[in-house]
């Protein structure tokens, strides 16, 4: 017959859980401090710094909730350590740009003037179609009406639209052949299937920003 008990409570006795429950509180009020100590970007979209930070502070809370042997002493130096540090290390890149860029990483410009930046792309690791997806989802329908697409630091996209719009290559998905008829095509141009470079028809053999020899009608937003 299976030790229900044993499987429920492991090794523990019953007195532990009403412990476990204080313990509970007391490291959620840390956990909690500590957050509001390290500044209102701990509840936004967080950096690596502020990721690392937030891990640390997690582990060291985690042990004491499960574990009677362990007190709560050491979860509460820890917790200070973490946030003297994440502190120290915001004073520290805030006074010295090379250290932010370095512990941040640099904006990176993915889209300029309706052309995609291969390079940042590849050294972002970011897929072609996760560009795409990103504009689509800001209503947008080709890379002419973007003036510049920037990725942030942490890992979010900054869009800045084109005032005045120029033919571009289609966001819309090839297989979505209903939506892509319904696109206004701009005559005598083509945009390279691979960055977006618009030229005059009939284009040249190869694209002369990123070499690529597919080709695809720019299609235009008619107002």
């Amino acid at each position: 017959m299976a030790d229900y008990l044993r499987i429920l409570m492991g090794e523990t006795p019953w007195s532990f859980l009403l412990e476990a429950s204080v313990r509970m509180v007391v490291l959620y009020l840390i956990l909690l401090s500590g957050l509001r100590l390290m500044g209102k970007r701990m509840a936004g979209q967080l950096s690596r710094t502020e990721q690392a930070a937030l891990v640390s502070m997690a582990a060291a809370v985690g042990l004491p909730i499960l574990s009677p042997e362990r007190g709560l002493l050491a979860s509460l130096l820890i917790g200070g350590v973490v946030v003297l540090m994440q502190r120290l290390v915001v004073h520290w890149a805030a006074r010295r740009p090379r250290v932010e860029h370095l512990l941040q990483a640099h904006v990176i410009t993915l889209v300029a003037d309706g052309v995609l930046c291969l390079p940042a792309l590849e050294h972002a690791v970011l897929s072609r179609e996760r560009v795409f997806a990103q504009l689509r989802g800001d209503s947008l329908e080709h890379l002419g009406q973007v003036h510049r697409l920037y990725m942030e630091a942490n890992g979010t996209f900054s869009l800045v639209e084109a005032k005045e719009p120029a033919p571009g290559l289609s966001l819309v998905p090839g297989w979505d052949e209903e939506f892509r008829q319904l696109q206004p095509v701009a005559a005598g141009k083509v945009a390279c299937g691979q960055c977006g470079q618009v030229q005059a028809a009939p284009p040249a053999a190869a694209c002369p920003t990123c070499a690529a020899s597919q080709w695809a009608p720019a299609v235009e937003i008619i107002a």
